[in-house]
């Protein structure tokens, strides 16, 4: 790989000198302007807006443009006597954990290549250090024309940089949320964590641009003489702006999402297992029990009292027998 800059890591006292290569690379198919009526190229001159000609590069220089319109030239040799330490440096200036980088400011992202057999002890000293620690590495450099910001990481046996934007470059979510308030159910939540169950992991590796195969198929249709690909079929409009069924769709998606994978589709069971539903039935439980018992002791107490009566009126009925006088005998 072709190296972009060619400098060296910062490393307190330490100096490795390095090559850097970009570690990405765009795979979009790339348009011409053309002109519609016969097909000529649509080229674009720079051209001068006080004299209407065209300018050479070589002529062409960089300007400030004050608040009032005025052009302020900056040369070449302004920017190279400003004191820019980082010219031909990656100045690492901390570690920190990874979890402490916002990804909102990823940016570029480039290979580190050890310059030169002597270079090649301190980068493994330096990925190896960054491996035990499990940090990266945060570090200043320029490129292109200004100071740019750094996080130096391992892939594999290779350290990684990923520019980063200044964090004043990151701008506040202002206005972004929804306003109107909203109530989201647990039932709602049940279905939503199924369905993130249910479409699991992916090897990002088995991820591919269907959209660019399908632009290049086309190309290929019509430089072999033919129209191109025949339209997708009809299918269901864009629901954007249209309220929707937020059960019936989250119920929907887990079931589509179980057949893709070849599993049962139920979704039946997901909102009739919720936590709040067990705990009461739980506290109704014992209830249930106290009131049996209170209905048992209530009925055995008006058993032992129906006893009684009926043995105190049995005794009413029962005559009394009185005593027979014994006879004199003469």
């Amino acid at each position: 790989m072709r190296s972009i800059w060619n400098g060296a890591i910062s490393f307190g006292l330490v100096s490795i000198p390095i090559k850097l290569v970009n570690a990405t690379e765009s795979r979009s198919v790339s348009f011409r302007q053309v002109h519609v009526e016969d097909g000529g190229r649509i080229r674009y001159r720079k051209v001068c807006e006080l004299d209407g000609e065209e300018v050479a590069p070589a002529e062409i220089g960089k300007a400030y443009e004050d608040a009032d319109g005025t052009m302020i030239p900056i040369t070449d040799e302004d920017l190279a006597a400003l004191p820019l330490p980082t010219a031909k440096t990656i100045e690492i200036v901390a570690f920190v954990p990874a979890g402490e980088i916002d990804p909102l400011q990823m940016d570029a992202a480039y290979y580190l290549s050890a310059n030169g057999v002597p270079a090649a002890k301190p980068y493994t000293l330096l990925r190896e250090a960054l491996k035990r620690s499990d940090r990266v590495a945060v570090a200043k450099y320029a490129l292109r024309g200004r100071e740019r910001l750094g996080m130096l990481r391992v892939v594999d046996d290779v350290i990684a940089m990923h520019g980063l934007l200044w964090p004043d470059e990151i701008r506040a979510p202002e206005g972004v949320a929804p306003e109107t308030p909203v109530t989201v159910r647990d039932a709602e939540l049940d279905l939503a964590d199924a369905l993130m169950a249910t479409l699991g992991e992916v090897d990002i590796d088995t991820l591919h641009d269907d959209y660019r195969e399908a632009v290049e198929e086309m190309i290929a249709a019509k430089a072999a003489g033919g129209e191109g690909v025949a339209p997708p079929e009809p299918g269901e409009e864009d629901g954007g702006g249209r309220v929707i069924d937020l059960m019936a769709a989250l119920e929907k998606s887990v079931r589509e999402a179980k057949e893709t994978r070849g599993e049962t589709a139920e979704v039946t069971d997901i909102t009739s297992r919720r936590p709040a539903k067990k705990t009461a039935a739980k506290k109704t439980a014992p209830a249930k029990e106290t009131t049996t018992k209170k209905t048992t002791a209530a009925k055995a107490t008006a058993t032992k009292k129906t006893a009684a009566a009926k043995k105190t009126t049995a005794a009413k009925k029962t005559p009394t027998k009185k005593a027979t006088p014994k006879k004199r005998t003469a």
